[in-house]
């Protein structure tokens, strides 16, 4: 008898293991293997592979198998341009909205991060990375700003968590972070805006770098 396993479950499983990279970009997505794994029918994996579709993990073409999203050079470009602003624009009204309190649990989160570099642990530090920049987006305290940024950023985390093989970059992503959060703590949003804006410029490059490998 099969599980009542939702698309949403199966949607959900999916998004983690691409977006931590364990399905790389361009792995392919068999409807078949996938229902055997979460013994369900192939009807809620067909879903969950077109709520992954909508959402821009998944490259869904007709008569062919769903493969994990992979952006071209320009694709890959364009979204971390349009990333850079989004961020950049977080980090800005942060700096302006943001309470004492939740000033103070940036700086310690950043302040946190510090022997996990020194340590040379890219897993923990991707996921340090992941609360700090979100500590961000809600910081701005605008509901609609915070949710587009959280689904650019989806898209773009098998990527942005790629950065991190290259040598040397916990260190700098982490400098990188110190001027972003100076600036968020001196109430300076037009700087807050520049740092950020550097950050994921040179996120994106990184990237390029590594020649679009995720992992």
């Amino acid at each position: 008898m099969l599980k009542r396993t939702s698309a949403e479950e199966i949607r959900r499983g999916l998004a983690e293991r691409i977006i931590s990279g364990a399905l790389p970009p361009g792995t392919p997505l068999d409807e078949s293997t996938i229902a055997a794994e979460f013994a369900v029918s192939r009807t809620p994996v067909r879903e969950a592979l077109r709520l992954l579709a909508a959402s821009g993990l998944v490259d869904q073409r007709p008569h062919a198998k769903a493969l994990v999203a992979k952006p071209d050079e320009a694709e890959l470009a364009g979204m971390f341009e349009v990333m850079a602003y989004l961020e950049a624009l977080c980090a800005g009204l942060a700096a302006l909205a943001m309470t004492t309190a939740e000033r103070e649990a940036l700086d310690a989160l950043h302040a946190a991060m510090a022997p996990i570099v020194r340590d040379g642990d890219t897993a923990r530090y991707a996921e340090a990375n992941d609360v700090f920049h979100t500590a961000i987006y809600q910081g701005a305290h605008n509901g609609y700003l915070s949710e587009i940024t959280r689904s650019t950023r989806q898209r773009l985390q098998p990527f942005r968590r790629a950065q991190f093989a290259a040598l040397g970059r916990l260190a700098r992503s982490h400098a990188e972070h110190g001027l972003i959060v100076e600036a968020i703590l001196r109430g300076d949003r037009a700087e807050a805006e520049a740092a950020m804006r550097r950050h994921i410029a040179i996120v994106g490059d990184a990237v390029q770098q590594l020649g679009h490998r995720a992992g």
